[in-house]
């Protein structure tokens, strides 16, 4: 398990991954990535509100994910308005 950080702030945008096991076919350990907001860090649990899939495709929601199985994690920047992804400015809905 690698080093985890004592503290860390709630709300901050974090990428986190886990492992989720070995693969059956291959024999090679599998991976999950999470990317949200912390809800709240103990040391033991990392609590979170993953962020919804861009496309669509899941929600946004709640997970808990224990501290054992964290391989990395680290900040990463919030995603662009969608306004701003679409080349759309304020100044167009005044």
């Amino acid at each position: 398990m690698p080093a985890l950080p004592r503290v860390i702030p709630r709300g901050a945008r974090i990428v986190v991954r886990t492992t989720a096991g070995t693969d059956s076919r291959t024999g090679r350990m599998t991976y999950r990535d999470y990317v949200g907001h912390v809800e709240h860090w103990d040391g033991s649990t990392l609590t979170m509100i993953r962020d919804a899939a861009a496309n669509g495709s899941r929600p946004q929601e709640q997970v808990s994910i224990e501290a054992e199985s964290i391989v990395r994690l680290k900040p990463v920047p919030e995603r662009p308005r969608a306004a701003a992804r679409h080349g759309e400015s304020d100044a167009h809905h005044a």
